[in-house]
């Protein structure tokens, strides 16, 4: 194995220790992520571009340099096995590594996409129909409790009723309106 080592060019040694290294990292790095170690805590410089969700579009953290100098070192080798020039090998290389940040970066922003703040918009609730569950007042009298679907969970809210009548447990409701307070104004479904 020395042997074989000593006998590569200058170039070639710089890749295989760049590539070596790399690539333990890497591996590292992908064993703690499996596990659920965070390696991004480590050294984590970021460049974010701000999207509508607010998630940002990491471009320069650790993982993705990680995976940056491994495709990097693998590709330089694949390269100078093929018997191009050095030159020709470096700009290989370093396209190889920054196509693979822009997949990591990318993959990395579409993933936290995907999550969702869990934040209650009670503008969602209008027109859901539900069911009350502790009586609703007549004409805004007494604020009542009903049950409803919103934003694919069921919630209890505060209801009140603009109705001639007391809705009572039981009864099928529908939202017509929310206040500023979050107070849902509802009604009778027929």
């Amino acid at each position: 194995m020395i042997e074989w080592f000593q006998e590569l060019t200058s170039f070639q040694k710089t890749y295989w220790i760049i590539t070596g290294i790399s690539t333990l990292l890497f591996i590292i790095v992908l064993i703690s992520t499996f596990v659920g170690a965070d390696t991004d805590d480590i050294g984590d410089v970021d460049a974010e571009i701000d999207a509508d969700t607010g998630a940002g579009f990491q471009f320069f953290t650790l993982k993705n340099l990680v995976a940056f100098f491994t495709i990097f070192g693998w590709s330089g080798i694949a390269s100078i096995d093929a018997g191009n020039s050095k030159p020709v090998t470096v700009i290989i290389s370093f396209f190889c590594g920054l196509v693979m940040m822009f997949i990591m970066a990318a993959m990395f922003y579409y993933i936290s996409k995907l999550t969702s703040s869990g934040t209650l918009k009670m503008k969602n609730a209008i027109n859901a129909i539900g069911e009350v569950y502790l009586t609703v007042g007549a004409r805004r009298s007494k604020i009542g409790k009903v049950q409803i679907k919103v934003q694919g969970a069921l919630r209890e809210l505060e209801a009140l009723t603009d109705y001639d009548e007391d809705l009572k447990q039981g009864n099928v409701i529908k939202v017509i309106e929310v206040t500023n307070n979050g107070i849902l104004i509802i009604e009778p479904q027929k």
